[in-house]
């Protein structure tokens, strides 16, 4: 039996504006501050959580039309899912943004090529760059309509 609990915390908007600017989620920046107290799987799982909680997020900006915000949801999806395959692969690259105190794109770019060869699975690096194309055409750029973000 596996025993799930959420809780939900409120933050003030700066401080997330704040570690969102510095390039920390703040799942992330909770993981920093506990250190190596939490083992691989459990870090893992919460990222997991937190792909999902945006995959529905993305839905609903979809459904309404909203490009913008469904192209960021869409790629906090791929983002955590391959930080949670890093953990549990212990690939070196979750070592290094431990070490810098967060992640960079080039380094989750990195990532998903590590996880593919250690996977043997090239759709790891496809789907990174999809995710990756809609961030910048989709969200920065703001380029993409709704439904080319939703494509594939």
């Amino acid at each position: 039996m596996v025993l799930s609990l959420s809780v939900s915390v409120t933050l003030p908007k700066k401080v997330v504006e704040k570690l969102e600017a510095s390039g920390l989620s703040v799942i992330d920046a909770i993981f920093l501050a506990l250190g190596g107290e939490l083992d691989p799987n459990t870090i893992a799982e919460a990222k997991l959580d937190l792909a999902e909680k945006y995959l529905e997020e993305a839905k609903k900006y979809i459904a309404k039309g909203d490009a913008v915000r469904a192209s960021e949801k869409l790629y906090k999806v791929v983002e955590e899912c391959v930080k949670a395959l890093t953990e549990v692969l212990r690939v070196g690259e979750a070592v290094e943004a431990k070490s810098k105190g967060r992640w960079f794109t080039w380094l989750l770019g990195s990532a998903a090529r590590s996880v593919a060869e250690r996977l043997e699975e090239p759709k790891v690096v496809e789907a990174w760059a999809i995710a990756y194309d809609v961030h910048v055409w989709g969200f920065h750029e703001a380029k993409y309509s709704a439904d080319k973000t939703a494509w594939g």
